[in-house]
């Protein structure tokens, strides 16, 4: 049985990216941490896991019928997060419409087989890892992002970290 490490995600296109490096920049050099590269942001909205290759389309097809709202994230501080270890670029609140979205992912995953995360769900975007515990920082104006559309992601490991690659819908 083969299997690939999947997770629902947001996936930043160019422009979003840039936005979003003006943003992280400066903060990221305040980090003591390994700084994740840019190609590597992501919002992970409901993480699989090990999941059989063979499902993997009927995984997308069930993903594909989902109907969401379009919405906003404010990104507005950069959080030191202990347990993980992480700098993690925050958002104050979740959108409802990002709620209803991880909710049928989740619903999604369930009629897979696939546990789903209880914990509250927060969107963020590791910004470093193995970082030295910070002061939050708050710069003097939010980043900003719209999305409309999610992807499947596969994680493939790599010495010292994982590549990202959203795989096509």
């Amino acid at each position: 049985m083969s299997t690939r490490r999947l997770f629902f995600g947001l996936w930043p296109d160019h422009r979003q990216r840039d936005r979003l490096r003006d943003f992280i920049t400066p903060l990221a050099k305040e980090v003591d941490g390994r700084i994740i590269d840019r190609h590597k942001w992501h919002v992970t909205l409901a993480y699989i896991g090990d999941f059989e290759e063979r499902l993997i389309p009927a995984l997308q097809k069930a993903a594909s019928e989902i109907e969401f709202e379009p919405f906003r994230l404010r990104f507005d501080r950069l959080e030191f997060w202990p347990r993980p270890k992480v700098a993690s670029l925050v958002t104050p609140t979740v959108p409802p419409e990002l709620q209803v979205l991880v909710q049928q992912l989740n619903g999604v995953l369930l009629r897979a087989g696939k546990l789903v995360e209880e914990r509250t769900y927060r969107p963020h975007i590791t910004v470093a890892r193995n970082a030295r515990p910070f002061e939050t920082m708050r710069p003097a104006q939010a980043a900003i992002t719209e999305w409309n559309s999610f992807e499947l992601i596969e994680s493939v490991p790599e010495r010292g970290g994982a590549i990202y690659r959203p795989l096509d819908q």
